[in-house]
């Protein structure tokens, strides 16, 4: 069974088991996690889309750690105009474990 989960302003698929890096959330590593905005509930060829939620479904999970990913090399660069400005860029994430899928 799968799951299409929308959380952090993205759309991810998901089954249990799987380990997963979501945008931050506000949980402790151990606490449980409910994602009640799923857009797609799957198994074999049964298939349930939402319009825009599949009613009464939602995907359980426990937050597994917190970190940050792999540093990004920001420039902006304009040729000629002596201009350059250069940053980086690290995304806090947060590894989810699914553990149920309902609905």
């Amino acid at each position: 069974m799968y799951a299409v989960i929308a959380t952090g302003g993205k759309q991810y698929r998901v089954a249990e088991g799987d380990v997963v890096r979501f945008e931050k959330l506000p949980a402790e590593p151990g606490a449980a996690v409910e994602f009640d905005k799923v857009l797609v509930v799957g198994q074999g060829a049964d298939i349930k889309v939402g319009k825009p939620f599949v009613a009464g479904s939602k995907v359980t999970g426990t937050v597994q750690s917190h970190g940050k990913s792999d540093k990004v090399t920001i420039v902006k660069f304009r040729r000629r105009k002596h201009y350059l400005r250069q940053g980086t860029h690290r995304q806090q994430y947060t590894e989810v474990r699914i553990t149920g899928i309902s609905g």
